[in-house]
Parts: C-alpha cells; sequence; structure tokens
C-alpha cells in the first residue's frame, strides 16, 4: 500500500514545543497546496475519494482524527493523533476520515494544486483503475 507514517524531528525547549516540515526532506515532495479542516460534527465521515496522481500528507495538528486508507486488496485504519507525525498517501489510495474530536485540526500538504480532474470519487470506478495502477506498479 502506498502509505507511510512519517515522524517529524521536534524541538523542545523552555518555550515550548516546535516541528518543522520542510518539503523534500520531511514531505517527500514539493508542496503545492496547504489546508486544514476543522470543526467537523459528531459522526461526519469525510473524503471519500482517491486521487489519481497526488501525494498528501495528513498531519493532525490538534485533537485527533480516524483515517480509513484502501486499494482493491487490503486496508487500514490509522489514528492521527500526534502533532509530530504525518500520514503519507500516495496515488491510488482511497481514503476517508472519520471520528474527528471536538478539537480536531487536520493539516494536510499536497503535491499539487487543486485539480478535479484529479479525483476519483465513485469507489466502483476507483477500484477499477486502482486494479490496473497496481498492475503496472509491480
Amino acid at each position: 500500500m502506498n502509505i507511510k507514517m512519517i515522524e517529524f524531528p521536534k524541538h523542545i525547549d523552555k518555550y515550548g514545543n516546535l516541528v518543522p516540515i520542510e518539503e523534500k526532506d520531511t514531505i517527500p515532495f514539493k508542496i503545492k497546496r496547504v489546508y486544514y479542516i476543522y470543526d467537523v460534527e459528531q459522526n461526519v465521515r469525510r473524503g471519500f475519494h482517491s486521487h489519481i496522481e497526488l501525494e498528501q500528507v495528513l498531519i493532525c495538528v490538534s485533537g485527533s482524527v480516524k483515517i480509513l486508507v484502501k486499494t482493491p486488496y487490503e486496508e487500514k485504519n490509522i489514528l492521527l493523533n500526534n502533532p509530530q507525525e504525518g500520514l503519507y498517501i500516495g496515488p491510488m489510495i482511497w481514503r476517508e476520515m472519520y471520528e474527528f474530536s471536538e478539537d480536531a485540526v487536520l493539516l494536510v500538504l499536497a503535491s499539487e494544486h487543486y485539480k478535479v480532474e484529479d479525483y476519483i470519487r465513485d469507489y466502483d470506478k476507483y477500484e477499477k483503475m486502482a486494479i490496473d495502477y497496481l498492475k503496472e506498479e509491480k
């Protein structure tokens, strides 16, 4: 599965904690877009899509959120609750975000600007495309 956890360095001193995030160092791509999600109501699920080319790193900088990542062959549920960790999600991985805590802030770093044509929002279409994509990757 084209995902991995990234642990960012943390600097601690009497002024607090600082976590530096740098493209092509701690982030494995050039960052072209940054956004964050917050104030998500209880029992709301978000996402329900994959990307054809886009790479992302998801960081829960406050609170917690669960991320379902899956391919036609496997799936994982990952809890993000540490601002020193990020979840890298590569192309052709289906994702859903759920169980946002009341204070959750999910920061997303993306490798490309928003392009509607890069999104696959229909799971059946995603599954067919992902099977082909994963065959080519092997």
